[in-house]
């Protein structure tokens, strides 16, 4: 500590929020400084970023802004600080995050340590087993319509610290940088994509949602994961209620519900009778509707169960076009599978926590690209497909754990 500058920020803070900061990798701001350009004045970056805080001089750059496609079809807009300024966020968040973290609500999942997206599921699940209906919660714009005052309100009620208040709000306040070099001012929002964030965005739906949910209907109980929420009635005209008082409720704290993606769903199964206009939804992808299981007797009846949803299956089909495998000749197979087994086997681990067998389809796309690969690399197998499909087949069989699809029974076979 320096007893010179008005603000106390311990250095090794500093040095853990870089560290965090390399780990999660990202790319460049608008300076275009990478990582490998920052670490290339370590030392003398570091001592900036420490000494421009510590002294209250420190104002972040404009937030680089980048387009990303949505699944529906829009555009969902990314703020990307740079490096120093992603490595400031980081240090506020080190300070502010033990403060704030143990008040949270036990079912709000999204970017918190000892958390899961997986655990959101597993609950979702179960409590879909128990409550027959569902509000689907699609906030419109959550991240770009955060109120400052009513967030600066929220910081300030769980921290008195002068230089955590000042730099949350310059980062609320900071401008963005549109692809077109644009600077637009921000009087609202907070970027998706920034380091701290998600903090601030858990820290306002807890007061904006969570807590509401706990004095106005606690015997509704939900899953909060960032800005998507389900939460679980016993009727329809609990849900219709619920849906009735949230829009009134997130319109005092100057947010609107989306009136397309906002659903009451029926979680029909063989005990619930009847059919409603929405009977599935979809939940950090994974899609929950009826379908048919076997219980430990081998007798078939019908849940309502959660599996990877058709647009996480088409995100992952677009990803492995963007391999290119078929004309990566110059690779073999193990080439391939070190190059892309750890990609595959995060797919797996995700979205095979459920309904494992959805994800087949997927592999075996995979396995017919292998197919074409084998057809370009060995002039043996050109024009023969199937001769390919086969040969890779016999492959699978003796390496069964050389991909780790294969590792399912997912394997070349002739006629896929």
């Amino acid at each position: 500590m320096n007893k010179a500058k008005p603000y106390s920020i311990s250095k090794l803070v500093v040095w853990k929020a870089y560290m965090s900061v390399k780990a999660n990798k990202g790319t460049a701001g608008v300076d275009g400084e990478s990582i490998t350009d920052f670490e290339r004045g370590l030392k003398n970056n570091l001592y900036k970023i420490w000494n421009r805080m510590s002294s209250g001089s420190y104002f972040p750059p404009p937030v680089r802004t980048v387009a990303i496609p949505k699944n529906d079809g829009g555009q969902r807009k990314l703020g990307i600080p740079t490096v120093s300024d992603r490595i400031a966020q980081m240090v506020v968040k080190l300070y502010l995050e033990p403060l704030i973290e143990p008040c949270f609500h036990p079912d709000s999942y999204g970017y918190r340590p000892g958390k899961s997206a997986v655990e959101a599921v597993k609950v979702t699940r179960q409590r879909c087993w128990r409550y027959d209906w569902v509000l689907d919660v699609d906030i419109q714009g959550f991240f770009d319509n955060i109120d400052h005052t009513l967030m600066m309100r929220a910081v300030r009620y769980h921290t008195d610290c002068p230089w955590i208040i000042l730099y949350i709000e310059r980062w609320l306040q900071a401008p963005a940088q549109s692809e077109d070099g644009t600077i637009v001012k921000r009087d609202r929002g907070t970027p998706q994509g920034g380091v701290v964030s998600p903090l601030l965005a858990n820290l306002f739906l807890h007061y904006a949602f969570d807590e509401w949910m706990r004095r106005t209907c606690p015997n509704i109980p939900f899953e909060r994961y960032a800005d998507d929420v389900i939460a679980h009635c016993k009727t329809k005209d609990q849900a219709e209620w619920l849906l009735t008082m949230l829009e009134k409720r997130l319109s005092e704290c100057g947010l609107k519900l989306h009136p397309k993606k906002t659903k009451i769903v029926y979680c029909k199964d063989d005990d619930r009778q009847g059919s409603y206009l929405n009977e599935k939804f979809d939940f950090l992808g994974f899609t929950f509707r009826p379908r048919r299981s076997k219980n430990r007797w081998g007798k078939y009846f019908v849940n309502f169960s959660p599996a990877v949803s058709s647009k996480a299956a088409t995100a992952m089909r677009r990803t492995m076009r963007q391999w290119n495998l078929h004309l990566r000749s110059d690779k073999n197979l193990d080439d391939l599978s070190r190059m892309f087994n750890p990609i595959l086997q995060g797919w797996i681990n995700y979205y095979g926590s459920f309904y494992k067998s959805a994800m087949y389809p997927v592999f075996k796309t995979l396995n017919r690209t292998l197919s074409r690969w084998a057809t370009r690399k060995y002039k043996k197998l050109r024009r023969h497909r199937r001769r390919a499909t086969h040969w890779l087949g016999r492959i699978a069989s003796r390496q069964p754990t050389l991909f780790a699809h294969w590792k399912l029974g997912v394997r070349p076979a002739a006629g896929q």
